[in-house]
């Protein structure tokens, strides 16, 4: 959250001085050393943002993606005062303040971007392909028919889940065991940032919190145990 509302800062204070400049317009000396100074400062900052991004989505890391869109956002403004200073070179003294307040536009674009990814992740919000891909996995395992319900949560940047899989209904409770294993290993081998899974074992048919509701209304809920991570039916 500090590091959008740095971003946000970073965008009201281009913006002002944008809006300052086309007010009242001031030489700019030395465009050489500008030029120089923008384009080292614009592949510096991306080089990092790309590199803070990567690993941030790799391990389910919010803010270090947020940290990464901030770079990004100093390199544009860097870019901003390249093309600014190219405009004043062709004899258009304004393009400075112009370019400005546009950088401050797409700026404000990551802010919005990155508040929803962190206002999301605070809330414990999964993206809807983090759960596709729990799926995935889940439906790859031998013995699994079908994977009923997924479920998923955020708890800072490691990530929680619980799977309703199908299975044969003649299986023994040794062969669901092993199945409910396989599952959970494909998890935690496929997705580097989950903390923990717990796998539900149900037989094919009657699989899902809708086959588990007697009188009122009750599911999943009342027939596990413990937290943490379970290799085991429910």
């Amino acid at each position: 959250m500090v590091v959008v509302l740095i971003i946000l800062f970073s965008a009201l204070v281009a913006g002002y001085q944008a809006v300052e400049r086309l007010l009242n317009p001031e030489p700019i000396g030395l465009l050489w050393a500008v030029v120089v100074a923008s384009v080292i400062g614009f592949v510096g900052n991306e080089a990092v943002a790309v590199f803070r991004i990567r690993v941030g989505r790799e391990i389910g890391s919010a803010a270090l993606v947020a940290d990464g869109y901030h770079a990004r956002t100093d390199g544009w403004t860097s870019l901003a005062v390249l093309l600014g200073a190219v405009g004043v070179w062709l004899g258009y003294p304004l393009a400075d303040p112009i370019v400005g307040l546009l950088i401050t536009a797409a700026i404000l674009g990551i802010v919005w971007q990155s508040g929803k990814a962190v206002f999301a992740r605070l809330l414990g919000g999964v993206e809807p392909e983090t759960v596709d891909e729990i799926r995935n996995v889940a439906r790859r395992v031998p013995g699994v028919e079908d994977v009923a319900e997924v479920r998923a949560w955020w708890l800072g940047h490691r990530l929680r889940a619980e799977v309703n899989v199908a299975v044969q209904a003649g299986l023994s409770v040794a062969e669901g065991h092993a199945i409910a294993r396989g599952v959970d290993n494909g998890l935690v081998h496929e997705l580097r940032y989950l903390d923990a899974a717990v796998v539900h074992v149900d037989p094919l048919g009657e699989s899902g919190e809708a086959h588990h509701r007697t009188g009122g209304d009750h599911g999943h809920a009342d027939l596990q145990a413990s937290p943490g991570r379970s290799n085991g039916p429910s």
